[in-house]
C-alpha cells in the first residue's frame, strides 16, 4: 500500500518481533528468574507507548525507563499489576509526582534514599523502590562503602519497600574478567540485604549464564534486534526496517564530483541515485562514504557526504532502479549492527537517533 507521504522515509516496526525477542530471552533465564523490559529512550527510538503495552500483553510486568516523564507516559497504558522503575532516580521535590503517578525510583545515592524514605514516613505510606549499587560502572549507584553505611542503619530505609537490589554490568558483551569481578562485588553487597531480590543481567548479561540471572534480568537492546553477542550470529529477530524513496537518478562521467565538499570523485561512468533521508532524520553524517542501502538483494554504497535531507548512492550495478523505488537502509539486508559498524558507533545510537520525520508503521504483536 502506497503511503500518503511516500516521498518520506518509512520506518516499519514489528511489535511481534519485539515480543518474540522478549520471550526468547525469558526462555534463556534460570528457573524462577523474571524478565523485565527496558523501554527507556522511547523504547530505543521505536515508540514506548506502543512497545510497552505489547510486552505487557505478552506477560511482562517489570519495566525500566530513564526519566520520570517516560515513566508517567507509559504507566497509564499498563496493567495495574505492572511496575515501572526510573533508572535515573529522583530529584528533589519530585516525590509527589512519583507517588501520584504510581511509579518507583531507582535510588542511586544517599540523598535520594533520605528524601524518598522521609516522604514515605511523612505521608504514612509504604513506598516501593529499587536500590542501585555501583560495582564498577562509576556512573550512578551507591558506592560499596555507602551501601554498607545504609545497611548498618536499618532506620534509614524505614517506610520503604525495596523491590530489588541492582547493579549494572559494564562489559557484559565481552568475555573479560571484569564480568566476574562485578558479579563477585555484587554478591558481596547482597549479603547486606539477603532477603531482597536482586537484578544484575542486562541483554548480554543474560548470555553469561545462570549466576548472573538472579531474580530479575533487565534486557533492553536485544529486545530491539541489536546483537547481544557481537562477533557471533545474532540470536534475536530484526525489529525495524527503514526504507527511503529514490528521488532522482543521473548519469555522471569522471571526474565529476558528488555532494558537499566534493568528497567523491567519479573514476568511471557512474549512475547516481539520490534518496530522501539525511542527518535531520537521524541518519548519521558518519555514514558518508561508508554506509549502504539495499534493493532487491543488491547493495548500493553511499557516495559523497550524507547531508541534511539527502543521501547519494552508487546505483551503477542496479540498472533497474528507478525514481519512486524504495531502498532499504536498515532491515534484513542491512542489519542495525552493520549500520552501526559503518558509522563507527553501536546499534543503540542508531536506533535512538531515528527521527520524528519518518512515517512510522507498526505491525501488530
Amino acid at each position: 500500500m502506497v503511503d500518503a507521504r511516500a516521498s518520506q522515509a518509512i520506518l516499519d516496526i514489528d511489535l511481534g518481533a519485539i515480543v518474540a525477542n522478549w520471550l526468547s530471552l525469558k526462555a534463556r533465564l534460570a528457573p524462577g528468574t523474571d524478565c523485565a523490559g527496558v523501554v527507556k529512550a522511547d523504547a530505543y527510538g521505536l515508540g514506548a507507548c506502543r512497545v510497552a503495552p505489547a510486552l505487557a500483553a505478552a506477560g511482562c510486568r517489570r519495566f525500566f525507563v530513564a526519566h520520570l516523564g517516560e515513566a508517567l507516559a507509559i504507566r497509564p497504558l499498563l496493567p495495574r499489576s505492572a511496575s515501572v522503575y526510573v533508572l535515573n532516580g529522583m530529584l528533589a521535590d519530585e516525590e509527589p509526582e512519583f507517588r501520584a503517578g504510581g511509579v518507583y525510583p531507582v535510588l542511586n545515592e544517599p540523598g535520594q534514599i533520605e528524601r524518598w524514605a522521609g516522604y514515605a514516613r511523612r505521608i504514612g505510606a509504604e513506598l516501593a523502590a529499587a536500590l542501585h549499587v555501583d560495582t564498577g560502572m562509576s556512573r550512578l549507584g551507591l558506592m560499596p562503602a555507602e551501601a554498607r553505611s545504609v545497611a548498618a542503619d536499618p532506620s534509614s530505609l524505614r517506610g520503604l519497600r525495596l523491590d530489588y537490589l541492582m547493579s549494572h554490568l559494564a562489559r557484559s558483551e565481552e568475555d573479560v574478567p571484569m564480568n566476574g569481578d562485578q558479579l563477585a562485588a555484587f554478591e558481596a553487597i547482597r549479603t547486606l540485604w539477603p532477603d531482597h531480590d536482586a537484578s544484575l543481567a542486562n541483554s548480554s548479561g543474560i548470555f553469561l549464564g545462570p549466576a548472573y540471572h538472579m531474580n530479575l534480568a533487565r534486557p533492553g537492546a536485544a529486545l530491539y534486534g541489536i546483537n547481544p553477542l557481537p562477533g557471533k550470529p545474532n540470536p534475536q529477530r530484526p525489529v525495524a526496517t527503514l526504507t527511503a524513496p529514490v528521488l532522482q537518478i543521473r548519469e555522471i562521467a569522471p571526474p565529476r564530483t558528488v555532494g558537499y565538499g566534493a568528497t567523491y570523485v567519479a573514476a568511471r561512468p557512474t549512475r547516481v541515485a539520490t534518496i530522501a533521508i539525511g542527518y535531520a532524520d537521524g541518519w548519521l553524517r558518519g555514514l558518508s562514504g561508508r554506509g549502504q542501502a539495499a534493493h532487491r538483494g543488491r547493495l548500493l554504497p553511499f557516495i559523497g557526504r550524507v547531508s541534511m535531507d539527502l543521501v547519494t548512492l552508487d546505483a551503477t550495478t542496479v540498472p533497474d532502479l528507478v525514481p519512486g523505488d524504495r531502498v532499504e537502509l536498515m532491515g534484513g539486508m542491512v542489519p542495525v549492527d552493520t549500520v552501526a559498524d559503518a558509522a563507527g558507533t553501536n546499534g543503540y545510537e542508531i536506533l535512538t537517533r531515528l527521527g520524528a520525520r519518518f512515517v512510522r508503521r507498526y505491525g501488530d504483536a
